[in-house]
C-alpha cells in the first residue's frame, strides 16, 4: 500500500507539472510573428550609443523584448527604438514582414535613421488604430494601399522625405483623428479629410499647391497648421465653418481674400496669417481673446479695429492699414498689458500718445514707416529699415 500511495503522490506531481506546461505553451507567441520579428531585427540595427536590441534574445519569449506587447499570442503593439528623449534611435530598413503581425494595432519608431520605402505590406494590419514613424529618413511615396487600414486613427509621418501627393483615398478613413505629415517634400493638392473626428491636420513644410474648397476640411479640427507651402485662393468659407480651432497657422503661403471676422472669436490660443496675399478690412465680431495674433506682410486695409487692444502679441505690420491709432492700444500698452504691437509699415496718421510716455520695459512699440512723425521713440527690428516716416507721396497716393 506505501508503493501505491508513491505512485498517487508521483502522479499528481506530474500532473499539475504536465498541466503548468501547457499553460505556458497556450501562450507561446504565434510562428507567424514569430517570424516577422527576426526579420524585423534583420533588417534593423541600434545606432552607436543605442541598446534598445539588447532583450531581443530570440531563445526567449518575444512578448518580453523591449517595445513589444502582446495579447495572448499576438503582437498587438510594436514600438521599435528607445523612447527616452535624447536616445540615438535605430538604422536600417522596415522589413515588409511586418505586415504579417494580423494583430498589431501600433506600431511607432522612435526618431534614428531608418531609411527606405514605407512598405506597401502596412496596409494589411487590418487592426492598426495608431502609427508613427516620425523623426527618420524614410522616402518614396506614401503608399496608397493605406487606405485600407479603416480603422486608423493616427498618422503620423512628419520629419522624413517622402514625395509626391497624398493619396486621395486616405482622406476617407473614417476614424482619422491626428494626420500629422509636415517636415517632408510632399507636393500637389491637399485632398478633401472626410473624417468628422479629426482634430488635427499638420501638413506644415512641404510643398503643397491648389486651393482648399470651404467644405474640404471637418468642423471637428482644433489644430491646423499648413504653413511654408505653396497653397493659394481664398480660405473666407473653410474658415468660417472651422469654430473649433484653438491654433491656426497659414502662414508663408499665396492665400488672398477677406478674412471671417467671426475667426477672432474661435478659441484660438495662436492665429499665424502672416506672409499671404489677404486684402481688405479686418473686422472682430467682438472683442478679442486670442493672445498672439499675426496678421503681418499681408495687404489688410482700412482702420485698426480697436476690438484687438486685448490682444498681448499684435504684429499688423507691413499693410495697408490707414487712420489713426485708437486710444485703447495706448491705454493697455502703458498698463504693460500689451507686450508686443507693430504697427510699423503701414499708412496710420497719428496716435495719441504723450511724446514723454513711458514705454514699459516688458511692452515694445513700433511705428516708423507711417504716414506720422512717431510721437515717441521706441526700438524696433531691423528689418523695419532706418526710415522713420512714409515719404509724403506715397501717402498722398493712398488717401487719394
Amino acid at each position: 500500500m506505501a508503493s501505491f500511495g508513491l505512485l498517487r503522490r508521483w502522479c499528481i506531481v506530474v500532473c499539475i507539472y504536465l498541466f503548468q506546461f501547457n499553460s505556458v505553451t497556450v501562450a507561446i507567441l504565434d510562428p507567424v510573428d514569430f517570424l516577422a520579428l527576426q526579420s524585423i531585427r534583420k533588417g534593423l540595427e541600434d545606432l552607436p550609443g543605442s541598446n534598445y536590441f539588447a532583450s531581443w534574445d530570440f531563445t526567449s519569449d518575444p512578448c518580453n523584448f523591449a517595445g513589444v506587447y502582446c495579447d495572448s499570442d499576438k503582437v498587438i503593439a510594436l514600438n521599435l527604438g528607445d523612447p527616452r528623449a535624447g536616445a540615438p534611435g535605430l538604422t536600417g530598413r522596415i522589413d515588409p514582414a511586418i505586415g504579417k503581425l494580423s494583430s498589431l494595432a501600433e506600431l511607432s519608431i522612435v526618431p534614428g535613421r531608418i531609411f527606405g520605402a514605407l512598405p506597401q505590406s502596412i496596409s494589411q494590419l487590418k487592426s492598426l488604430r495608431f502609427l508613427a514613424v516620425s523623426r527618420n529618413f524614410i522616402s518614396g511615396q506614401i503608399p496608397a494601399s493605406l487606405s485600407q487600414l479603416r480603422n486608423l486613427r493616427t498618422l503620423d509621418l512628419s520629419y522624413n522625405i517622402f514625395t509626391g501627393a497624398i493619396p486621395a483615398s486616405i482622406g476617407t478613413l473614417p476614424e482619422l483623428t491626428n494626420v500629422i505629415l509636415g517636415h517632408n517634400r510632399l507636393s500637389g493638392s491637399i485632398p478633401p479629410f472626410s473624417s468628422t473626428s479629426l482634430t488635427r491636420l499638420d501638413l506644415k513644410h512641404n510643398d503643397f499647391s491648389g486651393t482648399l474648397a470651404p467644405n474640404s476640411l471637418p468642423a471637428s479640427l482644433q489644430y491646423l497648421s499648413l504653413s511654408w507651402n505653396r497653397l493659394s485662393g481664398p480660405v473666407y468659407g473653410l474658415l468660417s465653418r472651422l469654430d473649433q480651432l484653438n491654433y491656426l497657422d497659414l502662414s508663408m503661403n499665396q492665400f488672398t481674400g477677406l478674412i471671417p471676422g467671426r475667426v477672432f472669436t474661435f478659441p484660438i490660443t495662436n492665429l499665424q496669417l502672416q506672409r499671404n496675399l489677404f486684402f481688405g478690412p479686418v473686422r472682430p465680431a467682438d472683442q478679442v481673446s486670442i493672445p498672439t495674433i499675426d496678421l503681418s506682410y499681408n495687404r489688410f486695409s482700412g482702420e485698426i479695429s480697436p476690438l484687438f487692444s486685448t490682444v498681448q502679441n499684435l504684429y499688423l505690420n507691413n499693410n495697408r492699414f490707414s487712420g489713426q491709432v485708437p486710444g485703447p492700444f495706448v491705454d493697455r500698452l502703458l498698463a504693460a498689458n500689451i507686450q508686443i504691437l507693430y504697427l510699423q509699415h503701414n499708412f496710420l496718421t497719428g496716435i495719441q500718445i504723450n511724446p514723454t510716455a513711458e514705454i514699459p520695459l516688458s511692452s515694445s512699440l513700433c511705428l516708423q514707416y507711417n504716414c506720422m512723425v512717431p510721437p515717441v521713440q521706441t526700438p524696433c527690428p531691423l528689418k523695419s529699415g532706418k526710415q522713420k516716416t512714409r515719404p509724403t507721396a506715397q501717402c498722398n497716393e493712398w488717401r487719394g
